[in-house]
């Protein structure tokens, strides 16, 4: 699980605690229900290792290397896309609610039949060579960002008898370097999946739960075009997106 914080410009790495366990609203690092968490979860306290130039340092990210059409994850190839196109939007906030500007976000997603563009997905589901499933773009003045992407179908897994993945969005972002990376996924609302998802479940404080299912917005969709979801991640404070497991 990777995880930090980034209020007011300094990090708060989530990951220097001592328990095995991560308070609320993050998921604890053994969900029984979730079963690769017993195999990966720590058995021993954690100890922190002092952070080096490179943790403080770097890498940059900055607008050299992010291209407007980064964010358009229905462009650049041959052809259209299949499935539903959807605008996904929102804020990047502090713990004091002000927005975090030139924030790199990054998403990556299943198709429109829930299938990754990954030679590891081996779900028996179509792969669509126009989607490749990525994309990034960097917050504005105000904290915003906005992706044009396609709504990812749902996948099985194996974690439990007919176990099925509610669609859902992976969100990365950066601070100014790795050390300050948050990692969390988006849901959609009204998802009959959401509660029988482990991963979903883990998360402890069900309003925190809550701020992981976008929600949709009239305001972000473009008419005769697309639907708009808005999703907003705070970084800090006691509304904190939680992070994945």
């Amino acid at each position: 699980m990777a995880g930090a914080t980034m209020a007011g410009g300094q990090s708060s790495m989530r990951a220097e605690m001592t328990s095995l366990d991560v308070p609320a609203p993050d998921p604890a690092y053994y969900c029984p229900a979730y079963r690769s968490t017993a195999l990966r979860s720590p058995k021993n306290p954690l100890r922190i290792l002092p952070a080096g130039l490179t943790e403080r340092r770097a890498p940059v990210f900055g607008p050299s290397r992010v291209r407007p059409e980064d964010a358009d994850l229905t462009a650049g190839l041959a052809g259209e896309p299949l499935g539903e196109r959807v605008v996904v939007a929102g804020e990047v906030l502090d713990a004091a609610g002000r927005p975090v500007r030139n924030q790199l976000v990054e998403i990556w997603q299943a198709n429109a039949s829930g299938r990754y563009n990954h030679s590891m997905d081996k779900h028996p589901a179509p792969l669509d060579p126009n989607f490749a499933g990525a994309g990034r773009c960097l917050t504005d003045d105000l904290g915003r960002y906005r992706f044009i992407t396609i709504k990812p179908g749902p996948y099985p897994w194996q974690n439990h008898h007919n176990a099925w993945r509610p669609a859902h969005i992976h969100f990365s972002v950066f601070g100014t370097n790795f050390t300050e990376r948050l990692v969390t996924q988006m849901y959609f609302p009204g998802d009959p999946l959401l509660p029988l998802d482990p991963i979903y479940q883990s998360i402890r404080d069900k309003n925190a739960a809550l701020a992981l299912v976008s929600r949709f917005d009239l305001g972000t969709t473009v008419e005769g075009w697309a639907l708009g979801y808005r999703f907003d991640i705070v970084l800090g404070g006691p509304t904190v997106t939680p992070v994945e497991l």
